[in-house]
């Protein structure tokens, strides 16, 4: 409201202010033209499930069932609530790093589970394996990572995961991967951590269409997992939307085997975005962090002299006219994020030249 009411440039929500391609959108048409309008099979399109086998398999090398083993939600974010609202009890643990994109809090408090929150810091916002030693205990059912990151754009390492699949393996522990930023993957391999050895067993890999193809709108996503832990995804998702709408199910099948050029071309696009918004950042003063994967960059405020997260951002709508996000929204604890604030660069590049001009303009230390 802020925004609208200062005519700010919103580098804030993290949705495209450019359309996804023809070719999907044609797919969605025709298949509404074909009559594909009452609900869809509970958990897929027969050939939409098939297509994400396909990309998977083609992705991490796993050739997964699409009867047993997928199941198609509305968006991410749906998947996200039937993995846990599914798989787990009230009294579990489960194991977040912060920052964390804010619905695995609220869902975790629906399933009435206890979230253990471990902070990634900058700058490379690592992952602090003693922390995560100490924190599993034998109550603990599940850890939830994503890669690549929102906030903060940080992909995890090769390390990393294998040190987190070790040690779910030890305690037998699940991991329920967010996944959705997958094609947005800058300066290193993504890893699905599904593929690394003996962790397909206990994984949920969740994702979507929305990111890669840029239709955040449609809401279509979904949940990779062996058949005991897909059985409790598609408990709890035939009870939250039962269905995924049908036309658009056709249309991401298509989109799903989209050339390999169409995903070079996404990276290599969204490659120059990032760089316009993260020379601008640094141009104007901001202590900018590595984003190796999103399109997300997280920035420190503090050389502006703002108390907190929510005061500057507050001045940069108010007084700058560019929105971003405060961080402290994706913490368990708000301090932990109150000298961070988080830009978006899915946006055209006159949209981001724009916001750098203001900033560059408006902002002063």
């Amino acid at each position: 409201m802020l925004a609208v009411k200062h005519g700010a440039i919103n580098l804030g929500q993290g949705f495209p202010n450019f359309d996804g391609p023809e070719f999907v959108k044609e797919a969605a048409i025709q298949a509404i033209r074909d009559g594909k309008n009452q609900y869809a099979r509970g958990y897929g399109v027969p050939d939409l499930n098939n297509a994400i086998a396909e990309r998977f398999k083609k992705d991490t090398g796993l050739v997964v069932d699409p009867e047993k083993e997928i199941t198609v939600t509305s968006g991410c974010t749906e998947a996200i609530a039937a993995t846990i609202l599914g798989l787990i009890n009230p009294g579990d643990e489960v194991i977040v790093f912060a920052p964390f994109y804010d619905s695995y809090e609220a869902t975790l408090s629906m399933a009435g589970a206890k979230v253990k929150s471990i902070t990634l810091r900058p700058p490379d916002f690592a992952v602090p394996i003693e922390e995560l030693k100490s924190a599993i205990s034998k109550n603990t059912r599940a850890v939830m990572i994503n890669t690549p990151h929102n906030p903060t754009g940080k992909m995890f390492t090769r390390e990393e995961l294998n040190t987190i699949a070790s040690l779910c393996i030890e305690n037998d522990v699940l991991v329920f991967s967010d996944e959705v930023y997958d094609k947005l993957a800058f300066d290193m391999e993504h890893i699905s951590v599904a593929s690394l050895p003996g962790m397909f067993e206990r994984t949920v890999t969740m994702n979507s269409l929305g990111k890669t193809f840029s239709l955040t709108g449609w809401k279509i996503g979904w949940a990779i997992a062996p058949p005991h832990l897909t059985w409790g995804v598609r408990q709890a998702h035939s009870y939250l939307t039962f269905a995924t709408s049908t036309p658009m199910q056709s249309a991401t099948a298509a989109a799903l085997r989209a050339p390999d050029s169409y995903f070079v071309e996404l990276k290599r696009d969204y490659i120059a975005k990032r760089a316009i918004l993260v020379e601008g950042l640094e141009a104007v003063g901001f202590n900018v962090f590595p984003s190796n994967g999103t399109y997300f960059v997280v920035v420190d405020h503090t050389p502006f002299g703002h108390e907190n997260d929510v005061a500057f951002c507050e001045y940069l709508i108010k007084e700058v006219g560019v929105v971003a996000i405060p961080t402290s929204v994706f913490y368990l604890n708000p301090e932990d994020g109150k000298n961070l604030v988080r830009f978006t660069f899915c946006k055209d590049e006159g949209t981001l030249r724009a916001a750098v001009e203001r900033m560059k303009e408006k902002l002063r230390k």
